[in-house]
């Protein structure tokens, strides 16, 4: 540059990405990561590929299950409120319950987290709670990418994704075709919301003119606690059982409810008729419906109602399930039963 150059000298972190930062964040979550580690796990974080040993001595016939999710607009309320591990433990939960529907044992998990300006407190915090739900669901958290984006996303903005692999025998893979008239259809408590519904719900809590520090409804819960619950991971519950019970089906309830979620496992000629009478919605769905004034179908089509997961076995296999979720911490509802009919739901009882 002669001295006559009116440039201005640049680098990358003049154009708003910190490298240093980002090394300081993988150096923060390397110990979170090493938590998670379970057998089948080669190497480190740091490398350009994550590597993970299939377990062959254990399947004869093994087959990979994958998925990826996020986490939806409960980013924002825990953007807004400064809560960000729970989001963590969402993003596996969403993943790795969708995987385990199929039958599946959730192996490695990756996860994305993109921003505008990296705050390595916040993108640790959010890491803490990822490593988190790895360890619940006993899969291995063995890399992931930090996007610094200018321009991208507002200040203190992030999104997130994550990436879950898993195996299951191929004999043992579950897609709804061993599900038969007279099967039981049992429900499994969710831990709130999940991640599901938010922008609804965030519209309710708008008109509503409670503060998310207030309580509400007559137990007196406040209500950011309640709508930052990390959701429920099922996996190890239903790993379990799959060990002890022939399990017909699973259904993950996510958006869309059980309305739109159970008929995918339904196959053709095999109806679900659910009593609404078989559980209590908890509080927060009680004041969602009051506060925005929504029929009982839009509830049931847009959030789980409380019920997280669904679980379909033949009839005389129900009370030994029921048995064996509940030693593994499951609060567990009885449905309805299956019925002959076209594959979608239909409810008896009222809320």
């Amino acid at each position: 540059m002669t001295s006559s150059d009116s440039r201005k000298p640049l680098d990358y972190k003049s154009a708003g990405v910190d490298i240093v930062a980002g090394n300081t964040l993988v150096e923060r979550i390397k110990p979170y990561a090493k938590m998670t580690s379970r057998p089948g796990v080669l190497g480190g974080l740091g490398g350009f590929g994550s590597l993970f040993e299939l377990p062959v001595d254990r399947y004869r016939q093994p087959v990979l299950v994958a998925g990826t999710d996020g986490v939806g607009t409960k980013l924002r309320l825990a953007i807004d409120s400064g809560r960000h591990d729970g989001v963590g433990i969402d993003l596996v939960a969403m993943c790795v319950n969708d995987i385990v529907v199929q039958g599946a044992e959730p192996l490695f998990f990756l996860d994305y987290y993109a921003t505008g300006h990296l705050d390595v407190d916040v993108a640790a915090s959010v890491v803490k709670g990822i490593a988190e739900g790895c360890q619940l669901a006993g899969c291995a958290l063995v890399g992931g990418e930090t996007a610094e984006m200018p321009g991208m996303y507002e200040s203190g903005d992030y999104d997130l994704a994550g990436f879950c692999v898993g195996v299951v025998e191929k004999s043992r893979m579950l897609d709804g075709s061993r599900v038969g008239v007279g099967d039981r259809i049992l429900g499994l408590a969710s831990s709130g919301a999940h991640s599901n519904g938010y922008s609804l719900i965030r519209k309710i809590v708008g008109q509503s003119g409670v503060g998310l520090l207030d309580a509400f409804g007559s137990e007196g819960e406040v209500l950011l606690d309640a709508l930052m619950m990390p959701t429920r991971i099922y996996v190890r519950s239903l790993l379990a059982l799959m060990q002890r019970c022939e399990v017909h089906a699973f259904a993950h309830i996510t958006g869309g409810g059980i309305s739109e979620n159970l008929p995918r496992v339904l196959p053709p000629g095999c109806h679900a008729a659910i009593t609404l009478d078989g559980w209590q919605r908890p509080a927060l769905f009680r004041w969602l419906q009051y506060e925005g004034a929504i029929a009982d179908a839009e509830m049931l089509r847009t959030f789980n109602c409380g019920i997280g997961m669904v679980v379909i076995v033949g009839e005389g296999e129900a009370d030994a399930a029921v048995a064996l979720l509940k030693e593994h911490g499951e609060a567990v509802f009885d449905l309805g039963v299956v019925t002959s009919g076209e594959s979608s739901v239909s409810y008896t009882g009222s809320f």
